[in-house]
């Protein structure tokens, strides 16, 4: 598959045109590279855009105007060939358009732009989805970046903590075994805003959190002068996830979650679903700083 290369004087990313994915973020700085290098062991993949759902539907089918549609965990941008659309030294935006073949599992139409931006040490990650048809567009959004860890040599994944913007009180919201929301939350953080990272929190799949007060969240460890952080905006939920005993950590920002275990599967009243009228573009970025 093509890749895409952006650079600037501090970081150097490449994208591939399947399913726009980030492949590699390194800093020409500090030479570190900042992604997972989707070792097939544990997860054979670095960014993937989740995108029109987030997470799982029950029974792996939804319903829109009383017709069943099936679809994948996070649907299938991921798996899609994405087209140039724009390229300079430091910017990239690649579109996918609605076809015959997403309309099999997916009536709408849409364009689907990912923006890639550098600047400095930072690199944004903006979605755009147009409304190209004529009806209300649902959709879900969201990313999936995983970054390596630890981050540099003579330090280990528990060396690492998540520093919130704000003091959180948050619970995480259960995944059954279906890849399904639970009814019922866990409390997790108690008015802090620190979050010790320990291998064993993934063993039960993502730490899955509503609406946190924070709009940044810092990887960081004592160990190293070395981090992220990562600007989460407006997303109202955010993923913790990594693989069992896997060298990485993702910080996973949501417009849309899976189904509750109780979901009634319409489209139209699935929690977290975005709504974009005809002809309007619905916009998120999600940017990442690395020091």
């Amino acid at each position: 598959m093509p890749t895409f290369l952006l650079e600037n004087d501090l970081i150097r990313a490449e994208v591939s045109s399947k399913g726009a994915e980030l492949q590699r973020i390194f800093h020409k700085g500090n030479r570190l590279d900042y992604l997972w290098n989707a070792d097939p062991a544990f997860w054979p993949k670095h960014s993937p855009v989740l995108f029109p759902i987030v997470g799982q539907l029950k029974n792996n089918t939804y319903y829109y105007q009383g017709k069943p549609y099936q679809m994948g965990r996070h649907g299938f941008a991921r798996d899609k060939d994405f087209i140039p659309e724009k390229q300079s030294p430091t910017e990239l935006r690649l579109l996918l358009r609605s076809d015959t073949e997403t309309k099999k599992i997916y009536p709408f139409d849409f364009e689907f732009r990912i923006r890639y931006l550098l600047d400095k040490d930072e690199l944004s990650t903006e979605y755009l989805v147009k409304n190209t048809g004529s009806s209300i567009l649902l959709f879900s959004v969201g990313g999936h970046p995983a970054f390596r860890l630890p981050l540099v040599n003579d330090t280990q994944y528990a060396d690492y903590y998540l520093r919130f913007e704000e003091k959180e009180t948050l619970a995480r919201w259960p995944i059954s075994p279906d890849g399904l929301i639970e009814t019922q939350p866990v409390p997790l953080l108690n008015d802090t805003d620190r979050l010790n990272l320990l291998k064993p929190l993934f063993y039960h799949d993502a730490l899955v959190f509503k609406y946190p007060a924070s709009s940044e969240i810092s990887l960081l460890s004592s160990k190293t002068s070395h981090g992220i952080d990562l600007q989460i905006g407006e997303f109202p939920y955010l993923g913790i996830w990594a693989a069992k005993n896997a060298d990485f950590l993702c910080l996973e920002p949501w417009c849309g979650i899976a189904d509750s275990v109780t979901s009634n599967q319409q489209l139209e009243g699935k929690e977290g679903i975005e709504k974009a009228n005809p002809g309007s573009t619905f916009s998120r970025q999600w940017r990442v700083r690395l020091f």
